[in-house]
């Protein structure tokens, strides 16, 4: 194959920004022409539209390397150049075998907003559950768009239904005008869910909101739909996880999360062969149906103690699927079918697509529920390795800056807490002139005794406030009193009052 009459030639900018092995850049001369060449060694990999690739000739000489550490043949004297034409073929018929991507331009992100949120109720009264605060000055949603960001995907959709406001406010606040300062050219933006003359429903689940907006997804030029949810506590690298997904040509890659037997009854469970495809799909199974899911969980990484402790693998609710995979299977294969994990997966696996697992062994939390924040929330404080840290240099969590003052502490014991900015904690300067003129202040008044619970924004909490559910009540609805009891925890609602000498 010609190479093409003006090519681009790879910089040292470009070069840095390519998921491939080391490039070693030099100049070589030939027909009477400068041509700056690359020396490297590449893995075979599939065509990836739209971006840079190898446009040939492809001398390669077997068995020959330029490092020991990076696998497949060496290929010299290649250019790099945009394409145009290739991209068309179809895949057996494409003449180039290998490929050079760039990270931030091949794969799309879309976060999933959820439902209603319910389970969090009261915590979702007013905002969607990707709203939710965390960590004192995190919400939810920036947990995956900060994976994202730190995995050089920087170009996001967030899909939202419900009380979506706060979460439209966060997001435009916090990323709207300096993602690019971030990685490059990316974006972080909403699609709220709406009714057209084509599709009058709103988002009926997970893949009916992908499949109502499929026609915004597929003008972009990836290879890639990195799914992932709003509401899961973790830190991830997703380039591994999509590096995993183009080596093992899969149409979709499913996030496992390894796990003993007494938690595998609350999950979906997967099951694989040999080379870590999925075989079999099975909902919250126990019994003799949950022994039959037990894998060898060593084909995906671990080491054979915690393979013991660990066979089970589940479903994350995190997936990547290869664009071609994606858009077939929601418009011709299962058009009507809402949800991933249910339906269209287990539906991709029948079919012969192939599925394969991808194995994270780390912290991570679905906040689904009142008690899931509760504990997720607390493990942020625990000694002497917290559940999950926001203290990480390497994979920073990002946010709205807000431009508070430093929190201040006056006379008070402080343990294993975390502080969020702009706090200030036992000073009542600030309340006497309210609290004198019959009012009750933003914050928990003097003498208050707080066990269990959770205290949502802007509560105004009264002197001698006892909430320790003396009752040991664990289901209670007390909107109207400005509280909510789930699992044994006392949530008081967001902008709620509680009357001084109150006793919960």
């Amino acid at each position: 194959m010609a190479s093409p009459a003006n090519p681009i030639f790879a910089t040292r900018t470009t070069v840095s920004s390519l998921l491939a092995p080391p490039l070693l850049l030099s100049t070589h001369r030939k027909d009477g022409q400068d041509r700056q060449q690359i020396q490297l060694v590449l893995s075979v990999g599939r065509w990836i539209p739209g971006v840079v690739r190898i446009v040939a000739p492809l001398p390669m000489l077997s068995g020959a390397s330029t490092s020991s550490t990076s696998p497949g043949p060496t290929v010299k004297e290649v250019v790099i150049s945009d394409d145009n034409e290739e991209q068309q073929r179809p895949r057996g018929q494409r003449t180039v075998p290998f490929v050079i991507i760039t990270r931030e331009k091949s794969v799309l992100g879309i976060i999933l907003g959820g439902g209603a949120g319910t389970r969090l109720y009261p915590l979702t009264k007013k905002r969607a559950k990707p709203a939710v605060p965390l960590g004192a000055n995190y919400r939810l949603i920036d947990i995956p768009v900060s994976n994202c960001l730190n995995s050089n995907v920087s170009k996001i959709y967030v899909l939202t239904q419900f009380n979506s406001a706060s979460l439209n406010r966060h997001l435009s606040r916090a990323y709207g005008n300096n993602i690019g300062g971030y990685k490059n050219d990316g974006f972080v933006e909403v699609l709220a869910a709406q009714q057209s003359p084509e599709n009058p429903n709103w988002f009926q689940g997970t893949a009916d909101a992908v499949r109502q907006y499929l026609w915004l997804f597929e003008e972009h030029n990836v290879m890639e739909f990195l799914i992932l949810a709003g509401d899961h506590l973790y830190r991830m690298d997703y380039q591994k996880f999509i590096q995993a997904h183009r080596e093992t040509d899969a149409d979709i890659t499913v996030a496992a999360l390894p796990m003993d037997e007494e938690r595998a009854t609350a999950f979906g469970l997967m099951k694989i062969d040999d080379e870590g495809r999925i075989v079999e799909f099975s909902e919250k199974p126990k019994g003799e149906k949950l022994k039959a899911m037990m894998v060898d969980t060593t084909i995906l990484g671990l080491d054979s103690e915690r393979a013991k402790e660990l066979p089970y693998i589940a479903s994350m609710g995190i997936y990547v699927f290869s664009k071609d995979a994606m858009l077939q299977l929601l418009r011709d294969n299962f058009p009507s079918a809402n949800d991933f994990g249910s339906e269209v997966i287990p539906g991709a696996t029948e079919i012969g697509m192939r599925v394969q697992a991808y194995l994270y062994d780390g912290y991570w939390e679905d906040i689904g529920t009142i008690e899931a924040f509760y504990n997720a929330n607390l493990g942020i404080t625990k000694k002497p390795v917290p559940d999950f840290s926001f203290y990480d240099r390497s994979a920073p969590i990002y946010t709205q800056s807000r431009y508070l003052p430093p929190s201040k502490v006056l006379n008070a014991d402080v343990t294993d807490s975390v502080i969020g900015e702009g706090c200030v904690i036992n000073t009542e300067n600030d309340k006497k002139v309210l609290s004198e003129s019959g009012g009750i202040p933003i914050g928990i008044g003097k003498n208050a005794h707080i066990r269990k619970a959770i205290i949502d924004k802007n509560a105004r909490i009264g002197e001698n406030v006892k909430i320790i559910n003396v009752d040991d009540i664990q289901e209670a609805s007390r909107e109207s009193d400005g509280y909510f009891i789930k699992s044994g925890i006392v949530t008081v609602i967001k902008d709620a009052l509680i009357p001084s000498g109150t006793v919960i």
